[in-house]
């Protein structure tokens, strides 16, 4: 499988990436609900400052204490910015509101980009045909290879429950206790994400649809560069498909680099 983005690429940190082998999820999962209802509680020209203040004085996703609300406010940060000065930012609120049923991949190619810990849990979810059984186990080998002695058995244990629950709001996992794999239905605000996502690490034309981001979508290729052709008609991006040749460009997905 091709691999996920390098932390050498410098182009990455700029576009908003983390990397290390720090996660979110070693007590937070996807924040799904969280962050749909601060997005719809902010204006669309908020400052980082006004979705902080969204989220701990005005306390627009009730949480009980202050001090709630801080660390809500700190681990939704971490997984998706909330900083209109960062590009990742910038490109999943435009695309939030062009899409709502994109909502749940769009929140995940975002924290995939930014939980390190997420990222490690994905091949454990991806590479599983629909209606195989998640096996803990493998995911649980999966995250320690990722982090080495870091973390114990129950911080492991910990972050796979997190991310197993992340995945379920995807819709790539169903269930409670016994998870199984289900294929998602992307839409092309979701396609053009992958995009946008896998040209940071450099991919250019038809290597989008072969990324990692990509497979997130659980399509072929071929059926990727079809929602790539109605994202481009509906606006987000460039996509061109003829002869042996296969054009996409999702740079213009950045609304700062629309105006340039």
């Amino acid at each position: 499988m091709p691999p996920w983005i390098s932390s050498l690429n410098p182009s990455a940190s700029q576009a908003g990436f983390r990397f290390g082998d720090r996660g979110t999820h070693t007590s937070r999962t996807l924040m799904l609900v969280e962050l749909r209802d601060l997005l719809a509680a902010t204006r669309p020209d908020a400052k980082r400052e006004d979705y902080l203040d969204a989220i701990v004085d005005e306390n627009v996703l009730g949480k009980p204490t202050l001090s709630s609300r801080r660390l809500t406010s700190q681990r939704l940060s971490e997984l998706y910015v909330l900083d209109p000065a960062l590009p990742i930012f910038r490109v999943l609120r435009r695309l939030w509101f062009v899409d709502e049923g994109a909502r749940p991949l769009l929140a995940l190619l975002c924290a995939l980009a930014r939980d390190p810990l997420l990222r490690a849990s994905a091949p454990a979810v991806l590479d599983l045909i629909p209606g195989a059984e998640l096996v803990r186990g493998t995911l649980t080998s999966g995250l320690r290879a990722a982090t080495g002695s870091r973390l114990n058995d129950a911080i492991l244990d910990k972050v796979a429950r997190n991310a197993g629950s992340s995945w379920c709001q995807s819709g790539h996992l169903l269930g409670r206790v016994r998870k199984i794999r289900q294929r998602v239905v992307p839409t092309p605000a979701a396609l053009a994400f992958a995009a946008w996502l896998g040209e940071q690490e450099g991919g250019a034309g038809e290597d989008l649809l072969r990324t990692r981001w990509a497979q997130v979508l659980d399509q072929s290729p071929a059926t990727l560069l079809e929602l790539a052709l109605r994202a481009k008609n509906l606006g987000l991006i460039h996509a061109r498909s003829g002869g042996n040749l296969i054009e996409i460009d999702a740079s213009g997905l950045d609304p700062l680099a629309r105006r340039n």
